[in-house]
Order: C-alpha cells, then structure tokens, then sequence
C-alpha cells in the first residue's frame, strides 16, 4: 500500500510540475481500475481484518466450564499421541470458522474421547480433515485448513502441521496437531509452531493459552477467601470481619 502511494504521488507531481496533461488524464481515470486491483491483490489481508473485525467471543465460559473442557480435550489427545492416530484440531476464539466449517462435514456434537478417536481413526472416512471445536462442542470434521504458503525452516513439516500453520494465520484459533508417524504433540498460535509438546505438559500449555494468569488469580484469591470464612466462623473468640 506504501509502494502503490508513492508511486501515485510521484506521477501526479511530475504530471502537475512539466504540464503532462495525458498522464494526469490516465491517472484520474485509471483510479477507479486500480481500486478494483487493490481488492484483488489484498483480498487475503482484506479477509482477515473484516473477520476479526465482525467475529464474536466464542470462547466465552465459565472457569469451571474451561477447566472441564480442556482436561478432556488433553486426555484425548493424549489418548490419540498413544496410539499414533494422526489428528488435526481448530478451537475457536474470537473469529468465527464458518467458512472452513463449510468445507467439511458439520456435526455439532458433544466432544468426547470416544467420539474424537473414532472420526480420526485411520480407517474412517474424516480422519484425514481437520476438527473445529467451537463452545466446547465438536461443530464439524473433515475440513480442509489453508495450507501455509510460506517457506518453513524444516522442510519435513508435514501437510498438517502446515495446514495448523495456515489457518492459525488467517484466524485467532488455535490449532492442535498429534502426528500419524510420532505421535508427538503440536500446538500452533498466530502461525508459529509449537512442536515435540511432552504430553504431562499439554494441558499446562492449553491452560496457560485459554485462561489468562489473572482470572487464575482471583479465583485463588476466592478460595482464600472463602478458606478464611470458614476459618472464622468455627472461631470461639468474637472478630471483626475484614
């Protein structure tokens, strides 16, 4: 956008310096062609700002809800790392999925262990797209991610890891990838890839990306808080409260 500004600017003072009456005239007229161009070749970066823009808070729980959520979420990719099912999984934040939603199968299911081992298994017909989770519910599989299209240092990184890379590119969600041939664990935010994730520090990791340290925070401080005034209720002598 610079570039194109600059470029504009210096033809239109040449244009009004030496009299160039053609140049001036093209340039007036080619700025309705050229807004048209911009759209096309910022379409990609268009797309992402007007979805961030017009996206809702989807992960919006309680903490007993993100708690719950999450500590199934870790079993059951623990449970696929064991068994090497390759799986690829999208959780949604503030940008809506839809569009990637539509590319595969939608569902709107209940997420359990049992459910996400089956669709990824290797012998099922979905295993092979990726798994959106919106509101803690499974809302669709067998869809397709874009593919990164920027050059990676290891060129050994496989289509789901690049396709975690991609999606978490155009949008705020996090993407989970168990790989098919190690089983190991990956995790992927705003494009950068967390590989080799030890599974006893997984649910760590989700925890510290979901729930900020502050909400943490204070509920700790309500369960003190709550630990002092049972403390002085079974109290004998009379206190003033805090």
């Amino acid at each position: 956008m610079v570039g194109l500004a600059l470029l504009l600017m210096v033809l239109s003072l040449l244009a009004l310096a030496f009299d160039l009456q053609v140049i001036w005239w093209l340039l007036k007229h080619i700025l309705v062609g050229l807004a048209v161009a911009l759209l096309i070749i910022f379409q990609p970066e268009l797309r992402n700002v007007l979805a961030r823009l017009g996206s809702t808070k989807m992960f919006s729980f309680s903490q007993s809800q993100k708690h719950e959520f999450l500590e199934s979420f870790a079993d059951t990719v623990k449970q696929l790392s064991k068994k090497r099912f390759g799986a690829l999984f999208a959780i949604e934040r503030s940008n809506i999925l839809q569009e990637h939603l539509d590319t595969g199968v939608g569902l709107d299911a209940l997420f359990s262990a049992e459910f996400v081992t089956t669709v990824f298994h290797p012998k099922t017909s979905l295993h092979d797209g990726g798994m959106i989770i919106a509101k803690n519910r499974i809302a669709g599989a067998g869809c397709v991610f874009p593919v990164s299209p920027r050059e990676l240092a290891d060129r050994s990184t496989g289509l789901r890891h690049r396709a975690a890379i991609g999606i978490t590119e155009e949008t705020d969600c996090v993407a989970v990838v168990v790989s098919e041939e190690t089983g190991r664990i990956s995790i992927c935010i705003d494009g950068e890839l967390e590989r080799d994730i030890k599974r006893e520090d997984f649910l760590d990791r989700m925890k510290e990306i979901f729930i900020p340290k502050e909400d943490t925070d204070e509920e700790d401080t309500e369960e003190q808080l709550a630990g002092e005034a049972i403390d002085l209720d079974r109290g004998d002598s009379d206190l003033v409260s805090h």
